[in-house]
């Protein structure tokens, strides 16, 4: 393997985790905030993570894309933008909120010029017994009926609620209502976007971090949309698991070669410890920790024993694959 990267930029870029403290968190991703807060979020790679090691140590993706816009993004992306995906993993010990994402147009909008939408997608790691999620509404709810029913406090009533299982993908496109229960531990891929417009928050004080969004709800819900499902079954937690306009997500095993195929690339390791080689460079990552991959990068490959979850930039507007069921 060649290593084509600029002499400015490593093959991979390691990245440190920020955590986030929210009511519904549980405690397996860090200890709780100063405040007892438990911690729901890791936020593993966006545009203001910092390199947690190697020459660039201490930097933060903004600064390597401002530096070396193109060898880092590749083809198609523009630093003026930001940078175009957030990764997280989430920790529910409660249920999060119903809640519902614009699309970049109804984004543009209705918060302000420039801003995403929110499309996402989930890769469940831990299913405890009885795990519900809530995803999408009853075939057959008329605008109507759904614009009464959130405007009324009685969404539940309509919503589907679902029961995931380790490995499966659920692609969440924008307006799709959704929520995550109690016992689901999960890694999300989405639009660098934090635009959330809550319908019902199981009667949580309204504080002005948690206020409801009603007539914002009504206006991108779509009762059409009930997510697209990709059973662990069908895939085995490998191959392609969701492509759509904003971005692809595949899963990878160790022994297997991969290309950036001038596009960066965000690799997480959910299970197992990795080793990334381009050339004669290498990092290892354990489980949860993730590295973004510079688009000059291009052949790479993983050796030692474990699972990533390889998350890029999209690819047009095509449908992502899917077999119509739903998600949370």
């Amino acid at each position: 393997m060649t290593h084509p990267t600029s002499a400015d930029l490593p093959a991979f870029v390691p990245l440190t985790p920020r955590f986030q403290a929210r009511v519904w968190g549980g405690d397996r991703l860090a200890p709780p905030a100063p405040d007892g807060t438990p911690i729901g979020e890791a936020w593993i790679a966006d545009g203001q993570s910092v390199v947690s090691g190697g020459p660039l140590a201490g930097q933060t993706v903004a600064d390597l894309m401002g530096a070396h816009p193109a060898a880092l993004l590749g083809a198609g992306q523009d630093a003026k933008d930001g940078f175009p995906l957030l990764i997280k993993l989430l920790d529910c010990r409660d249920w999060l909120s119903v809640q519902v994402h614009p699309n970049d147009a109804q984004a543009r909008e209705m918060v302000g010029p420039g801003e995403r939408g929110k499309t996402e997608a989930w890769h469940f790691l831990h299913v405890e017994p009885g795990a519900e999620l809530l995803a999408g509404v009853q075939p057959g709810t008329t605008p109507q009926a759904l614009a009464d029913a959130i405007r009324g406090g009685g969404i539940l009533d309509l919503s589907q609620r679902h029961r995931p299982h380790e490995g499966d993908t659920l692609f969440i496109p924008a307006g799709t209502l959704h929520a995550l229960g109690p016992g689901l531990l999960l890694y999300e891929v989405q639009q660098a976007s934090d635009t959330t417009y809550r319908v019902f928050d199981w009667d949580r004080p309204a504080s002005a971090g948690r206020a409801l969004h009603l007539e914002e709800s009504v206006a991108v819900t779509d009762p059409a949309r009930q997510g697209e499902l990709r059973t662990a079954a069908q895939t085995g937690g490998l191959g392609e698991l969701v492509r759509c306009e904003q971005f692809t997500l595949r899963g990878v095993s160790a022994g297997h070669e991969q290309d950036t195929r001038g596009q960066f690339a965000l690799v997480t390791v959910v299970n197992g410890t990795l080793t990334l080689r381009a050339g004669s460079e290498t990092l290892t990552l354990d489980t949860y920790q993730t590295a973004l991959i510079p688009a000059a990068t291009g052949p790479y490959r993983l050796d030692g024993h474990g699972r990533a979850l390889v998350a890029q930039p999209g690819v047009g507007p095509v449908e992502s694959r899917g077999n119509g069921s739903s998600r949370g």
